[in-house]
C-alpha cells in the first residue's frame, strides 16, 4: 500500500496539470486512509500474528533551534496529522514533534510533509520575490508596560517580509489541512457504507481511536499547550489570501520512499 500511495504522490508532482494534481493527491489520501481502516480490521479480526501490531511514537524532527518560521512547519505537520489519525507534541522550541500513532499512519504523514514543506516554502518564497505585499499594511499587537501594568493595543504598520511569509506559510498550512481532513471524512463514510456486514468498521475504527487515545494518555509526558504562530507578528490579509491558493493548489509528491521521508527542509 505504501508503494501505491508513493506512486501517487510522484504523479502529483509530475503533472503540470493542477486539475490532475489534484485528484492525484486526493487519491493519495483516500488510499492512505483506506489503508488505515484495512490494517484496522487486521488488527481486531487476526489472532495468529507472531507480532500484535500497536501504536508507537515517532520523534519528526522540523529544524535547528533558532531557526525562524519553524511554528509554520509545525503547523502543517499536525494539520497532515490530523487528518491521518496521529496525536502529536510539539516541543516549546518548535524544533521536533513527537507523533504518536500506527507506524503506518505515521509513515504516510512524514511522505506528506516532507512534500508539501517543498512546496510551500517555494511558494512562499515566489510570493516574497513577487514583492506583492510591499504596498500592503498589516495590524500587529504591541504590548507596553507602563509601571506595573501591561497594556496591548494594535498599530497599523508595512507588511515586512518575514510578516508576508509567516501569514502566507499559516494560510497555506490551513488549506492543507482543511483538504486533506475532508478526503479522510469522506474516504471513512464510503468505507462504512460499502463495508461487508461481517467487517464492522465503524466499531474497528472506534476501537482504534480508543487504543491510541490510551496510549498517548499513558505514554506523553507534554506539559502546557502548543501555540501557534503569534499574533504579535502581524495580520496580513494579502499573504494569506495568497497562501490560501497556494495551499488549494498544492501538489502531493515525494523523491524518497514513505518509509524513509525527510522531516526536515535543508535551505
Amino acid at each position: 500500500m505504501l508503494t501505491r500511495i508513493g506512486g501517487l504522490l510522484r504523479q502529483a508532482e509530475s503533472t503540470d496539470n493542477p486539475h490532475e494534481a489534484e485528484a492525484f493527491m486526493e487519491a493519495a489520501q483516500r488510499l492512505a486512509t483506506a489503508t488505515s481502516i484495512d490494517l484496522a480490521v487486521a488488527r481486531s479480526h487476526s489472532a495468529s500474528r507472531e507480532k500484535q501490531t500497536a501504536p508507537v511514537q515517532r520523534v519528526v524532527k522540523i529544524g535547528e533551534p533558532g531557526k525562524r518560521g519553524l511554528k509554520t512547519y509545525v503547523h502543517l505537520f499536525v494539520a497532515i496529522a490530523f487528518a491521518n489519525d496521529v496525536k502529536c507534541d510539539v516541543a516549546a522550541s518548535s524544533t521536533q514533534v513527537f507523533a504518536y500513532g500506527f507506524e503506518s499512519d505515521i509513515d504516510t504523514c512524514e511522505a506528506l510533509y516532507s512534500s508539501l514543506l517543498i512546496q510551500m516554502v517555494r511558494a512562499s518564497d515566489a510570493y516574497i520575490k513577487s514583492g506583492a505585499y510591499k504596498n500592503e499594511t498589516a495590524v500587529r499587537t504591541v504590548t507596553e508596560v507602563i509601571g506595573r501594568r501591561r497594556y496591548k493595543r494594535q498599530e497599523t504598520v508595512v507588511v515586512a517580509p518575514v510578516t508576508a511569509r509567516l501569514n502566507f506559510q499559516t494560510a497555506f498550512a490551513e488549506r492543507i489541512g482543511k483538504r486533506l481532513d475532508s478526503v479522510k471524512k469522506e474516504a471513512e463514510a464510503t468505507a462504512i457504507t460499502e463495508e461487508r456486514p461481517e467487517t464492522g468498521t465503524a466499531l474497528v475504527l472506534r476501537n482504534k481511536e480508543i487504543e491510541l487515545r490510551d496510549y498517548y494518555s499513558t505514554t506523553s509526558t507534554a506539559r502546557g499547550t502548543w501555540r501557534r504562530q503569534s499574533a504579535n507578528a502581524g495580520y496580513s490579509r494579502g499573504a494569506r489570501s495568497a497562501g490560501d491558493r497556494a495551499g488549494r493548489a498544492a501538489r502531493l509528491g515525494g523523491e524518497a520512499e514513505i518509509s524513509g521521508a525527510r522531516g526536515q527542509l535543508e535551505r
